[in-house]
C-alpha cells in the first residue's frame, strides 16, 4: 500500500471536520504542550495531519513549530488556515521512519502515529528519530489507542497500548533513553458521536 496516497485520499474524500480524528480544539494535547513547552521553546507535532495544535502553539509564543505528516494534502489545509502565519511554521511532508531531523526540540507531540507502527523494526526507527530530535531532558507526548480502543484506523491496523505496555516498549527498544513521567486515559468523540479510547503518556529524555 502507498501510504502517502492513502492519507492524501483520506483528506480529500471527506471534509476535514468529518474525519474520525477531527478535533475542533485539541484540548488535551494543548494542555500537555502548554504544561511542558517552555516559553519560546521548540515544538514538533508528528503526524500532525490538519490539527489545530499548531495554531494555538503559535498564539502561545512557541519559538519554533514544525508540523510533520505523510500527507502534503493535510499540511496544505494547515497552510491555508494559517495564512500569513504559515511562514512561522516548518512543514515537513515525509514518513517519520525516514525523517532525519536537523535540529532538536523541547517537546515532541504525537497524537496517533506510533500506534500505526506494528513492526518492531519500524518502532525502533521511530524511537531512534525521537531520540535524535529531542533536546536533553526534552519531553515526548505519545498518544495511542488504549487496549480497549479500535483495532484499526482509516482501514489500517494499529498496535494498542496501556501506559504500562507503552513504557515497557520504549524501555525494551530504546533502553535507558526515556523515563515515563505521567499518563492518562481519554475518550475521543468522533464527529459521528462514537467513542474511541486513547491513552496518552509523557516521557522525559534521559540520554
Amino acid at each position: 500500500m502507498d501510504l502517502i496516497e492513502h492519507w492524501n485520499t483520506a483528506y480529500t474524500a471527506r471534509a476535514e471536520d468529518a474525519l474520525t480524528w477531527f478535533e475542533a480544539t485539541p484540548a488535551q494535547s494543548l494542555r500537555l504542550v502548554r504544561q511542558h513547552l517552555p516559553q519560546g521553546g521548540a515544538l514538533v507535532d508528528v503526524g500532525a495531519g490538519a490539527s489545530r495544535l499548531v495554531d494555538h502553539a503559535l498564539a502561545d509564543g512557541a519559538g519554533a513549530v514544525t508540523v510533520l505528516d505523510l500527507s502534503d494534502t493535510a499540511l496544505d489545509i494547515i497552510r491555508a488556515r494559517l495564512g500569513d502565519a504559515a511562514t512561522r511554521v516548518s512543514f515537513i511532508a515525509t514518513d517519520i521512519r525516514d525523517w532525519h531531523p536537523d535540529r532538536v526540540y523541547d517537546v515532541w507531540h504525537d497524537r496517533a502515529v506510533f500506534h500505526f507502527l506494528t513492526d518492531r523494526a519500524d518502532q525502533e526507527r521511530y524511537l531512534a528519530t525521537l531520540s535524535k530530535a529531542l533536546a536533553p531532558a526534552g519531553i515526548a507526548i505519545l498518544a495511542t489507542f488504549d487496549l480497549t480502543g479500535p483495532e484499526t484506523c482509516s482501514g489500517l491496523p494499529v498496535q494498542r497500548y496501556s501506559p504500562q505496555t507503552l513504557a515497557a516498549t520504549l524501555a525494551a527498544l530504546a533502553p535507558g533513553q526515556f523515563a515515563p513521567l505521567a499518563s492518562e486515559h481519554f475518550d475521543h468523540r468522533t464527529p459521528k458521536g462514537n467513542s474511541q479510547a486513547f491513552q496518552v503518556s509523557v516521557f522525559r529524555k534521559l540520554a
